[in-house]
């Protein structure tokens, strides 16, 4: 019972991984089209934080799904980091 309850929670934090990290990459499209000139350092250094310590938490615990969700959103925020700042250069030197 145990174990088939345990196949059943790791499908379920897979989908859930899949479905939030999917979820934040409409937000690095439209950044990567738009700019991130209406979002905030401190949310997205605050946000990169939280999930690398999730990341380091799920490695200690061994658990893919922790590690797969973290991983790959953390990456989507220093996607957007540095597409905000390269915007910021940009319309530094429009001006």
């Amino acid at each position: 019972m145990f174990n088939l309850f345990s196949r059943y929670a790791e499908a379920a934090g897979l989908i859930g991984a899949l479905l939030t990290t999917v979820a934040f990459l409409p937000q690095v499209v439209r950044t990567w089209r738009q700019g991130g000139a209406g979002l905030s350092y401190l949310m997205l250094a605050l946000f990169l934080a939280g999930m690398t310590c999730w990341l380091f938490y799920g490695i200690a615990r061994g658990s893919l799904p922790i590690i797969l969700a973290n991983g790959m959103t953390a990456l989507q925020v220093l996607m957007i980091l540095a597409l905000k700042l390269s915007g910021v250069r940009r319309r530094k030197e429009v001006k």
